[in-house]
C-alpha cells in the first residue's frame, strides 16, 4: 500500500477534505478578500467545538449508549459561576478557572453516580443532570451582567503569531487527550471497554473506574469550554451552551470515531469542527436560519453513519 492509499484510509482525512473544500468555496464567493479573517474566525469558533468534542469522544468510545447530554448545561453553569466569582478582576482569573474545573468535576461525579449507583442509562442520567444543572445556572444567573477580567477577555479574543489563542489552548488539550489515548494505558482501557465491557472486565481492566474517569473528563472539558466561551463572548448567557449538544456529537461522528465505541479519533475532531463552522458560516452568508442549519447537521450525521456502516469491499 503506497502512501496515498494509507493516507486515504485514515478516517479523519475526509473531514479535513470536506473542511478544505468548503473553505475554498467560501473564499471563491467572497473573492478571497476575507482570507485572513475567515481563517482566524474558523479556528476560533472551531476551537470551542473541539474542546467539548474531545470529551464527548471519550464518552462515546466507551461503547453503545454512552453519551453525555449534560454538556450544554455544564458550559452554562461553569461560565456563569466563573464570571461572577472573578467579578472583572484580573487577580481572580486563576481562581475562576479552578472553580470552573471544580464544577466540571462535581457534574462528572454526579453523572456517573446516577449511572452506576442507580443503574440509570447514561442518556437518561446525563439528560436528567442537564435539567438540574441548567436550573442551577438560571437561578445563579438572575440579573448577572458581569464582564470578564480585561486580561482574560483580551487573551481569548487575541492571536499569537496570527493563530487565535483559544485555538492554541484547544491544540494543547488535543495533544493531551491524544497522548492519553495513544501512549497511556487509559487509552487501551477505554478502547477495550468500548469493544466489549465484559471481555475488558474479564481481562482485569478496571471498567467502573475507567468509565468514572471518562465522564469526569468530559464534564471538565465542557467546563473549561464554558470558562473560555464566557470570557470570549464578554459575558455569560443562559443559552450559551445550547448549540454544543448536537455539535459535540456531530464532530465525533463526522470526525471518524466509531459510533459503536471502541475507537476514537482526535485529528478527526479538528477536521469535523472546522467543517461544521464553515458550513454554518456559508449558510449564514446566504441568509439561512438556525432551523436549516440544524436540519443540515442532522443530515450530515446520518450520511456519515450510513457511509461508516457500509461493509468494506473485498480485498483484491
Amino acid at each position: 500500500m503506497n502512501r496515498a492509499s494509507m493516507l486515504l484510509s485514515k478516517p479523519w482525512i475526509w473531514s479535513f477534505a470536506a473542511a478544505m473544500a468548503t473553505w475554498i468555496v467560501t473564499l471563491l464567493f467572497t473573492g478571497g478578500a476575507s482570507f485572513v479573517g475567515l481563517s482566524q474566525a474558523t479556528l476560533t469558533f472551531a476551537a470551542f467545538s473541539v474542546i467539548v468534542g474531545l470529551g464527548q469522544m471519550l464518552v462515546i468510545t466507551l461503547g453503545p449508549g454512552n453519551v453525555d447530554l449534560s454538556v450544554p448545561a455544564t458550559i452554562t453553569l461553569s461560565g456563569t459561576v466563573a464570571l461572577k466569582l472573578m467579578d472583572g478582576q484580573d487577580a481572580m482569573i486563576l481562581p475562576g478557572l479552578l472553580v470552573a474545573i471544580a464544577i466540571g468535576l462535581a457534574i462528572g461525579i454526579l453523572n456517573y453516580g446516577l449511572i452506576k449507583l442507580l443503574r440509570i442509562p447514561p442518556i437518561i442520567a446525563t439528560l436528567s443532570m442537564s435539567f438540574i444543572v441548567q436550573s442551577a445556572a438560571i437561578w445563579y444567573n438572575r440579573g448577572l451582567r458581569i464582564k470578564p477580567p480585561e486580561t482574560l477577555a483580551t487573551f481569548t479574543t487575541s492571536t499569537t503569531f496570527g493563530i487565535p489563542n483559544v485555538a492554541i489552548v484547544a491544540v494543547l488539550l488535543s495533544l493531551a487527550v491524544w497522548w492519553a489515548l495513544e501512549k497511556a494505558v487509559y487509552g487501551r482501557w477505554i478502547s477495550a471497554i468500548g469493544q466489549s465491557s465484559f471481555a475488558a472486565r474479564m481481562a482485569g481492566i478496571p471498567v467502573d473506574g475507567t468509565r468514572f474517569a471518562t465522564y469526569v473528563l468530559c464534564a471538565v472539558l465542557a467546563a473549561v469550554c464554558g470558562y473560555l466561551l464566557a470570557s470570549f463572548s464578554g459575558g455569560a448567557a443562559l443559552n450559551m451552551g445550547a448549540e454544543y449538544l448536537l455539535m459535540s456529537i456531530a464532530v465525533v461522528v463526522i470526525g471518524g470515531s466509531a459510533v459503536a465505541g471502541g475507537n476514537s479519533n482526535v485529528p478527526g475532531i479538528w477536521g469535523a469542527s472546522l467543517f461544521m463552522f464553515l458550513v454554518v458560516s456559508m449558510l449564514n452568508t446566504y441568509g439561512f436560519g438556525a432551523g436549516i442549519r440544524l436540519i443540515l447537521t442532522g443530515l450530515i450525521i446520518i450520511a456519515v453513519i450510513l457511509a461508516a456502516s457500509r461493509p468494506a469491499g473485498r480485498a483484491r
